[in-house]
């Protein structure tokens, strides 16, 4: 089972990703592959949350 503290660095890892991925994004014409990539650690980054919140509850 996760733990609250494993749990909240893993969102502070996604949300490092998140932000260099954003990076990678250009200006116009955004890339698939890329969108994707970004769409998949957005969703990570909110099941991690949903534990967290279950878990403070």
């Amino acid at each position: 089972m996760d733990t609250l503290a494993t749990l909240e660095k893993r969102l502070q890892e996604l949300d490092k990703e998140i932000r260099e991925t954003k990076k990678r994004l250009p200006a116009h014409s955004t890339k698939p592959p890329v969108m994707m990539d970004l769409l998949a650690l957005e969703d990570k980054y909110d099941m991690v949350m949903e534990k967290i919140k279950k878990l403070k509850s």
